[in-house]
């Protein structure tokens, strides 16, 4: 078979490719020219291919290394890399640092600056930046409507919620989004409507009492779950940035002095619409946590959650990025 130029590892958008992977304990390596990862099994070495053409993003936690070969493999294919916590309870959330992962991001001269042009343009201006934020907030309250109501595998899973009592509650959300006057009361809005949502799936799962804990300190599934899912929605979310050429310092909502801000900017368009009803199903089913995460890798997967979150950014620079808001 001829070889493959670095240039031919990358024809498979971004938006399209179907892997996420979450490594521990475990070494990163090049082997017969494929990028793999080896676990142990007593004297046994087990290697296992990952398909980099076809990967997003690859974090990795505790107990692992990579090679400088395996580096500039992924580089060459532009898969974001992740060092974070995990490996306990809750899953990724050991490290104590500003920003919970450390993303190396691929070294290209080659993404688009349009992008991140029109960002610029609106990012200094407090106001416009308040629309930004606005907008993105809205496309999130749009997107929960969308994968909470008449999506089959919530339905089939038991996760059911009353549709007018969602309907109302996202219309609220979003009439208190527009009278903010600035960040602070828009945090303050997404936490609110994210603890209602918290208490309409508990009551669509039968779940119990429940209180989001600080990651680190949830002791019950659901609280571990939800941890973790959130850490594979801010992969996706420091993927989707990447490609559009946009440092994922440039935050609207979440500090602009916070230097992965952008990254949970993004990733909150889809956290609460597919991570934390999957949390609470996961929680109930007793699922291990490879079962939870790969069932949110397939919700991510089957509801198009990245070029959503691409779609998304390119709606919010084009719009505040012309000066039209």
């Amino acid at each position: 078979m001829d070889d493959f130029s670095p240039s031919d590892l990358k024809t498979i958008l971004h938006s399209k490719r179907a892997n996420i992977y979450y490594l521990q304990h475990c070494r990163v390596l090049v082997n017969g020219g494929r990028v793999e990862y080896v676990t142990d099994e007593g004297k046994q070495s087990l290697y296992w291919n990952i398909p980099i053409a076809n990967t997003t993003t690859v974090l990795l936690g505790t107990g692992t290394s990579i090679t400088q070969a395996a580096m500039r493999e992924l580089a060459k294919a532009g898969v974001l890399v992740g060092f974070c916590g995990g490996g306990g309870t809750p899953l990724f959330s050991a490290n104590e640092v500003d920003v919970e992962v450390a993303w190396l991001s691929p070294q290209s001269e080659y993404r688009p600056t349009e992008y991140l042009q029109a960002w610029v343009k609106f990012w200094f201006d407090d106001v416009q930046r308040l629309a930004a934020a606005k907008q993105l907030q809205q496309l999130r309250l749009d997107r929960i409507e969308r994968t909470w109501l008449g999506n089959r595998a919530f339905d089939d899973a038991g996760f059911t919620v009353p549709a007018e009592r969602l309907r109302h509650l996202l219309k609220e959300a979003a009439a208190r989004n527009q009278e903010a006057g600035d960040n602070t009361m828009l945090l303050t809005e997404e936490a609110r409507l994210t603890k209602a949502l918290f208490k309409l799936a508990v009551d669509a799962t039968g779940y119990g009492d429940f209180t989001r804990a600080k990651r680190g300190s949830g002791g019950d599934p659901a609280n571990r779950f939800l941890d973790h899912g959130n850490y594979l929605a801010y992969g996706l979310a420091a993927t989707a940035t990447w490609v559009l050429g946009l440092p994922h310092g440039l935050s609207v909502l979440h500090g602009k002095t916070r230097r992965g801000g952008l990254v949970f900017d993004v990733a909150d368009l889809v956290k609460d619409a597919s991570i934390l009803p999957q949390a609470f199903i996961s929680a109930m089913r007793g699922d291990e946590e490879q079962e939870f995460r790969q069932a949110c890798i397939e919700n991510l997967s089957r509801s198009e959650s990245l070029d959503f979150m691409i779609e998304s950014i390119k709606v919010v620079a084009d719009a505040l990025g012309d000066g039209t808001q």
